[in-house]
């Protein structure tokens, strides 16, 4: 793996009007490392990927990526990464055709490789008869497929993942996670946020737990279960973040619900 640092924070800090989202976040993220960024609701983890996309501004700190700071206008760094949104606009009244390589002359691509390519890509996910449908027509599992697609195809340097798995099958949600590990073996970054541990767990070299606004626990799952007492990655969140009462409110929503 290599030492070159492709992702750097220093001091990270953001305000939503008196509100502070970050509170001065330090991260050096190195090439080929799988990023599992984790933290409750509200932590910063979606503040921090939008600041990294350059889709927020207003903050205050240093944001490198590609060893180039961000906040000098140049949008050139966005052609080397790619995004899967937790919930995505997508032009429903288009073809995955026609915004798959609409997508394409956005990075420059020619018209002709960018559709082979993503037909080729459409077809690994068994929906090659869907190619020329419209996305309004496609199940929740079929438009996340697409936007997997979409994300990769322009072959990125970084992948940014907010919940990529959701409304996959099992099949697909197989063959993702080892494209992600063969991706890193290439030299890609892959940052993932998710709230489904166990994946986080299976998938990461190194994990990032955001609670508040700050880095709370930063190394390999191994690295944190030394940590901790506790044994999976939800427990040593859970142990780490003192979030022990999930029983009793699991009782009250219980007990709510039948009315007692």
């Amino acid at each position: 793996m290599s030492n070159e640092n492709i992702i750097t924070l220093e001091n990270l800090r953001m305000k939503y009007g008196s509100h502070e989202v970050l509170k001065g976040v330090n991260l050096e993220i190195k090439r080929g490392q799988i990023i599992g960024y984790i933290g409750a609701n509200g932590a910063g983890k979606s503040t921090t990927v939008k600041i990294l996309l350059g889709m927020v501004n207003g903050y205050t700190g240093s944001v490198k990526i590609f060893g180039r700071d961000i906040s000098d206008g140049n949008v050139e760094y966005k052609r080397r990464i790619g995004y899967i949104p937790e919930i995505a606009d997508l032009y429903d009244n288009l073809t995955a055709r026609e915004y798959l390589t609409f997508l394409g002359e956005i990075y420059d691509m020619d018209y002709d490789s960018a559709d082979k390519k993503c037909e080729k890509l459409m077809s690994l996910f068994n929906m090659e008869d869907s190619y020329n449908s419209r996305i309004c027509s496609y199940s929740k599992g079929m438009k996340q497929k697409l936007m997997i697609v979409a994300s990769i195809f322009h072959n990125p340097d970084i992948l940014f993942l907010d919940e990529p798995l959701a409304g996959l099958d099992a099949n697909s949600v197989m063959v993702f996670k080892e494209l992600l590990s063969q991706m890193a073996l290439e030299g890609k970054t892959i940052f993932y946020s998710s709230h489904i541990m166990d994946v986080v767990e299976k998938i990461s070299t190194r994990i990032i737990l955001l609670n508040n606004g700050t880095v709370l626990a930063d190394g390999s799952f191994n690295e944190l279960k030394s940590k901790s007492k506790e044994g999976s990655l939800e427990e040593i969140f859970n142990d780490l973040t003192h979030f022990d009462n999930h029983n009793s409110i699991a009782a009250e929503f219980l007990a709510t619900i039948k009315g007692v």
